[in-house]
């Protein structure tokens, strides 16, 4: 995979992963009647998904240029455990006192942690890698 393409995978990644938490946040929001967009806006979850994304494919690029493509699946179960790790910070994250609902924030914000892996994992496979 080069360089270009590991750069378009992480643009396509972020697009899937932020155009997801933005509409999640939307339809959470209205259903529960619930507004959390000063915590999280959506420049907010437009940033997570680019670091998470672009962190994931450079991580992709290094592991196939050092160990080759087998690395992939390995890879993959580590992006899914980091995914489920980093739901520990939201279920011990303190809401200001003014907050309506705060025992919603969590339902909100926890599935949006896994939105970057899955647009991942769901777009890699088309993007064609060397067998290095």
């Amino acid at each position: 995979m080069s360089w270009k393409q590991t750069f378009i995978l992480g643009t396509v990644g972020t697009i899937l992963s932020a155009v997801a938490c933005i509409i999640f946040a939307k339809i959470y929001s209205e259903a529960f009647y619930v507004d959390f967009s000063k915590l999280v806006g959506s420049v907010n979850m437009i940033s997570a998904s680019a670091i998470g994304c672009f962190l994931m494919v450079i991580g992709y690029k290094l592991a196939i240029k050092w160990k080759g493509i087998k690395t992939i699946g390995w890879l993959n179960i580590l992006y899914s455990i980091l995914s489920f790790a980093s739901i520990v910070g939201v279920l011990g994250f303190n809401l200001p006192l003014e907050i309506e609902s705060p025992e919603m924030f969590p339902g909100m914000v926890i599935p949006m942690h896994f939105f970057p892996v899955l647009s991942l994992l769901t777009i890699y496979p088309f993007f064609k890698t060397n067998n290095n």
